[in-house]
């Protein structure tokens, strides 16, 4: 298994020079091989190979006056940029064919230097190396100080360095680990409904506050964007203005990611399987719940430690469907929080989906144990679809680094 770790790093201003300069040759030869094969394109002639990207924007390049400063950076970040690109035209020609499933993937488009992120790429060409001292020594660039939260399980197959809006530095590496992570198993299952007013509710009635970083933090963004509103465009206020902005966003960001991990990690320690619903939080972010489900922040957190992950579909009425005995209700709305049904039974709302979705979830995975079993796809009503059919397919791709 692969897994990234990202750590900060604190370049000297001379090394953040070396970055700079490497940043701008990489979104240059990104940006060279894109305009050729825009053009092939929209001529509707052959397909420009890679190779021939690297022979003509690479090695023919720095004989050139124009393009002679690309040889002031490591050749691996010039190659990475370019593998970037054909990643990019790959995944959008598996998207329009079929072959990658989820929402749309449009063609790549040009970097600009103004980007909310800047990123180079080493691999283990280009002879990076982690020192005895814990610095980062990167061609070209120097010694890096690293602040180190924990060790890397095994040897670096590459590292990028990453500097998002807020001025921050990142070392992010991939590495490759075995299955020793992996927990004894354990009988307890458990199915989760996720919430806007409680962050998990589990079925065994354990309920998971939602803290709601971002609405604790509204008034000061609210204060850093009036600020940011009132300063001239172009001027050099303005730009420190937008990174006070982008640093209290990250701060934000930060917070909830650090947040999820714990009781993420934890329900998936004391517990073998582990159901959910697949539901579509980019519909949901449309809606004028837009804020709640942002601030929720849910995702998902993989079978790490050798644990059973499983989705539920999203249509299965989970919240209508009494969990004693199976009788499927009218629609109830979001203000009602418990009910009773006819057989005599009292639920609260969440409790209740929680206790289905680990019900359905296990009878999907067939090691139901005597639990009702989901009858077929009711469809929802009309009111409930708050979100047109067509609403989830985004033209903008999304980079997806993997969740653990």
């Amino acid at each position: 298994m692969q897994l990234r770790f990202n750590y900060r790093v604190y370049p000297t201003p001379g090394q953040q020079i070396e970055l700079a300069r490497a940043f701008r040759c990489a979104r240059v030869v990104f940006n060279d091989g894109l305009r050729p094969r825009r053009q092939a394109r929209d001529a509707h002639e052959k397909y420009i190979s890679d190779s021939e990207l690297s022979q003509r924007l690479i090695t023919e390049a720095k004989l050139t006056p124009e393009r002679a400063w690309l040889g002031e950076v490591s050749a691996v970040v010039l190659q990475q940029a370019l593998a970037d690109l054909n990643t990019a035209y790959r995944n959008f020609f598996h998207s329009i064919t079929g072959k990658r499933k989820g929402r749309k993937v449009a063609p790549p488009r040009l970097r600009s230097r103004k980007d909310n992120q800047q990123a180079i790429r080493f691999t283990k060409n280009s002879r990076f190396k982690v020192l005895d001292n814990g610095r980062l020594r990167l061609p070209k660039v120097g010694d890096l100080e690293v602040r180190w939260s924990r060790q890397l399980p095994s040897d670096p197959s590459s590292v990028a360095i990453i500097k998002d809006a807020a001025g921050r530095y990142f070392a992010s590496f991939v590495v490759q680990t075995g299955e020793d992570e992996t927990l004894p198993p354990v009988d307890s299952e458990v199915g989760i409904d996720l919430g806007l007013t409680h962050f998990a509710v589990l079925s065994d009635g354990t309920k998971v506050a939602a803290p709601k970083f971002l609405r604790r933090a509204a008034r000061k963004l609210k204060r850093l964007q009036q600020d940011l509103s009132r300063k001239q465009k172009g001027s050099a206020n303005r730009k420190k203005a937008v990174t006070k902005v982008a640093r209290a966003h990250a701060r934000v960001a930060d917070t909830r990611r650090d947040w999820q991990h714990k009781p993420s990690t934890t329900i998936i320690r004391e517990n073998q399987a582990v159901y959910v619903e697949d539901l579509c939080v980019v519909g949901l972010g449309r809606t004028r719940l837009a804020k709640s489900v942002h601030d929720a922040g849910w995702a998902g957190k993989a079978a790490r430690y050798g644990r059973t992950f499983g989705r539920v579909d999203r249509y299965f009425p989970s919240t209508r469907m009494c969990s004693a005995c199976g009788r499927i209700n009218d629609k109830m709305a979001l203000t009602v929080r418990s009910w009773d049904c006819p057989c005599g039974s009292h639920h609260d709302r969440d409790v209740n989906a929680a206790k289905n979705v680990l019900a359905a979830g296990q009878a999907d995975n067939g090691n139901d144990r005597g639990a009702h079993v989901r009858p077929g796809l009711v469809r929802a009503a009309r009111r409930e679809a708050v979100t047109h059919p067509d609403a989830a397919r985004s033209t903008r791709s999304v980079e997806r680094i993997s969740v653990l």
